[in-house]
């Protein structure tokens, strides 16, 4: 039987993913649609772990099999233009995610540290101090200190979210019939819609391209890493399934309204009146932690990805070296991303949040679609192509986020 030790030791990349995955607008659905369908929903947290999980392994075995990043495998066999068309998306959808980071940094700083009389004007300038404070530990301490702080993040967050839910325990009966029996309340009504929101939110989104470059970074190369890190993202995975199982038990015990960041106010708020202030006060610091830390993530790693559509996509004649994280593209998107959506702290925050989720939709289906055709052949991949599991997994994926983004565009 593995240690639970030398699993963790293997989770490392796996680890910031979950940390990066989970964001304000991921625990605001999972508690919301806790407190309208309750914990007969379980299940869809398991689903969407399971997707986003045979996205990340497909990315991983296609980097492990191949040595090279998707980006890279894109560049080499696919040409230019479709670098050239995510250069765009990619500029887009970092403004609003930032932003919608910021502000929830913000907004759940200030609720914790209550120091202005206005919450917008908290809002605003705990966001700018998230920032700036995110931007100096990545810059001043390269990947090894990224990876501390993270930890840290993450532990605050895993822990403080799981006591609060079994504080807050419904019964084993309920849970347990949540998560083995499929159903759907309120079908007829917006339950449906919740119950996709809720398997569509599970971990990250564009983050998900980043997993390649960490394990690079952990020096994970060439074939025999694929068992690692298919263990590194069960552990990972297992962990933000864990994390969205508890925040839907949350959110089914207690009435909440709001909506994104202010949401995860207002549960604190709620759960002070039912745990006692150090109650809500855990809460809020855990829900910190996991906004804290996707902000953190973001701010190390969409650089990779700009820097290195840049190398591969820009500058002809680049494509034979890794990205570089002293490369002037590297640090000055990472700086950009820190500073320029700062703008965004003005807008309100389910604005931001909405323009985001609208962005973001049309990545999933063609990351799985990328996968089907990438992974699917063996003068690639080799041996290491896709499985009948893998296919069928991958097809579900880009059906069911498929669905979502048509839903969300029009």
């Amino acid at each position: 039987m593995p240690n639970p030790l030398s699993l963790l030791a293997l989770a490392g990349p796996g680890l910031l993913m979950a940390a990066t995955g989970v964001g304000a607008g991921d625990l605001a659905t999972a508690s919301f649609a806790g407190s309208h369908l309750g914990v007969a929903v379980l299940w869809a947290v398991v689903i969407g772990g399971f997707l986003k999980f045979v996205l990340t392994e497909g990315l991983a075995r296609w980097q492990l099999a191949t040595g090279q990043t998707l980006l890279e495998g894109i560049a080499h066999r696919m040409g230019f233009l479709p670098g050239l068309l995510f250069l765009p998306y990619l500029l887009l959808w970092s403004f609003f995610v930032s932003s919608a980071l910021m502000s929830a940094c913000g907004v759940t700083l200030h609720a914790l540290i209550p120091v202005f009389t206005d919450a917008a004007d908290g809002k605003i300038a705990f966001g700018i101090l998230c920032s700036l404070a995110g931007l100096g530990l990545v810059r001043a301490g390269g990947f090894r200190l990224f990876e501390i702080v993270m930890n840290v993040c993450i532990s605050i967050m895993f822990v403080t979210v799981i006591m609060t839910a079994l504080l807050l325990w419904p019964g084993t009966g309920p849970v347990l019939q949540g998560l083995l029996i499929p159903t759907v309340p309120d079908a007829g009504g917006s339950g449906w819609i919740w119950t996709v929101a809720l398997i569509g939110g599970v971990g990250g989104t564009l983050t998900i391209l980043c997993y390649g470059y960490w394990i690079r970074e952990k020096g994970r190369f060439g074939p025999g890493e694929i068992r690692n890190c298919r263990i590194d993202l069960g552990v990972s995975y297992t962990m933000t399934v864990l994390f969205g199982l508890a925040m839907v038990i949350i959110g089914s015990t207690i009435e909440i309204e709001g909506r994104g960041a202010g949401l995860l106010v207002a549960l604190g708020e709620s759960l002070g009146r039912e745990l006692g202030p150090v109650g809500g006060w855990l809460f809020l610091l855990g829900a910190f932690g996991a906004v804290f830390s996707s902000l953190l993530g973001v701010w190390q790693s969409v650089p990779y990805l700009f820097a290195d559509t840049v190398r591969l996509f820009v500058r002809s004649g680049a494509r034979a070296s890794s990205v570089d994280t002293s490369a002037p593209s590297y640090r000055l998107y990472m700086i950009a991303i820190a500073i320029i959506p700062m703008t965004g702290l003005f807008m309100s925050f389910r604005e931001i949040q909405k323009l985001y989720a609208v962005v973001g939709a049309g990545f999933m289906p063609l990351l799985a679609i990328l996968l089907l055709v990438m992974n699917g052949r063996r003068a690639w991949v080799g041996e290491f192509r896709n499985r009948w599991p893998a296919t069928l997994s991958l097809l579900a994926t880009a059906v069911f986020f498929g669905s979502i983004a048509w839903n969300t565009w029009l």
